[in-house]
């Protein structure tokens, strides 16, 4: 699968650019502040109906704009796939497919494989659990619809069941029945999401130990692991064990919504005793085990996006991405870079076919 051709009309920076594409290696270059990364993220936008950095759609529009339309142009099992984005002020962003309207835009999930490698990325490692739990549910969901279905449905009933506790602390009463609809509900489609979770995480962390060793070439041990109350008990029961507590806060308090993945090193958090070229390596060698996770499952290699990617990287960890890329069966990359000459001189030891585009 790649993308051939892409239009962008008022999105972000550009009010009109038009691109076609190389099948293989495309290279965005020039100084920052051009909109390298905005046209990574129009085709991040295509795969996943949103952006990848700025999730308030209406700011994705140009300065004095109305509008945006981001339109591609992909070939995918000798099929052409026609996507187009668009967002008017004031109404719902639509995305057709081959000129048809999704009416879920959860059904567009997965139809575009595509993985992102971005330095917005340590916020996997910085920030708090909700970005790693998001982070494994989008690669979930990408190759298991049943599995966002569920996930859409957990959220919904967990915002009802705030309200309702909420509804209970302000009007000085309680309904023991009313809650207990809501808890089934949690723990039907929780125990479903992780059940999936563990048996997903079986899989990836040793694609994810092996991407890690061959990009740094040594032997730091690293690992990932599922941190969940589920783990012990069932949703059922930590409901029931949380009730007055929840009660308290007006809010629930356990469940998948509060899972956690923890990353360390040596058996210690790599946030804290982990190097920035650690860091990186570990963030790289996540969304290579993505890649890989992916493509085993949708039986398509995933477009590749590699934003900044040398970026506090040194020498020795970038020429082992360089070969990495070269030795794996990749399908399309588009990266992007401020130094014209080292993309170019990257690139070439990749020996594959490829486009620079200078902006």
């Amino acid at each position: 699968m790649y993308l051939k051709t892409l239009s962008l009309l008022n999105y972000k920076n550009f009010e009109s650019k038009n691109l076609e594409f190389d099948s293989k290696i495309n290279c965005f270059v020039g100084d920052n502040g051009v909109g390298k990364t905005n046209i990574l993220d129009s085709i991040y936008h295509l795969s996943f109906g949103k952006s990848y950095f700025n999730p308030v759609s209406s700011q994705n529009i140009r300065h004095d704009a109305d509008f945006f339309v981001i339109e591609g142009h992909f070939q995918k099992e000798e099929k052409e796939e026609k996507i187009v984005c668009s967002l008017k002020k004031g109404n719902k962003k639509v995305i057709k497919r081959n000129g048809k309207p999704y009416e879920k835009f959860a059904d567009h999930i997965g139809v575009l494989p595509l993985v992102i490698i971005s330095p917005a990325d340590r916020d996997l490692i910085l920030e708090g659990s909700e970005v790693r739990r998001k982070f494994m549910d989008g690669v979930i969901s990408q190759s298991d619809k049943d599995y966002l279905q569920s996930l859409i449905n957990y959220n919904k009933v967990l915002s009802q069941r705030n309200a309702l506790l909420k509804y209970f602390a302000v009007n000085h009463t309680f309904d023991r029945a009313t809650l207990a609809v809501y808890n089934d509900q949690l723990e039907r489609y929780g125990s479903e999401i992780f059940k999936k979770r563990v048996l997903f995480l079986e899989s990836f962390i040793p694609i994810f130990k092996e991407q890690y060793k061959a990009i740094t070439n040594n032997t730091e041990e690293v690992n990932l692991t599922y941190d969940s109350k589920m783990l012990s008990d069932s949703l059922g029961t930590l409901l029931l064990d949380s009730l007055e507590k929840d009660r308290a806060l007006q809010y629930t308090s356990v469940g998948i919504h509060k899972d956690d993945l923890n990353f360390t090193i040596r058996e210690y958090p790599i946030k804290k005793f982990g190097s920035q070229g650690q860091q990186k390596s570990f963030l790289i060698a996540l969304k290579f085990a993505q890649f890989h996770f992916m493509r085993r499952l949708s039986r398509t290699n995933p477009i590749l996006l590699l934003d900044d990617i040398f970026d506090k990287l040194d020498e020795n960890r970038v020429s082992h991405i360089i070969s990495l890329v070269n030795k794996e069966n990749f399908g399309q990359i588009f990266v992007s870079d401020t130094h014209a000459e080292r993309t170019e001189a990257v690139v070439k030891k990749i020996h594959q076919t490829y486009k620079i585009f200078k902006l």
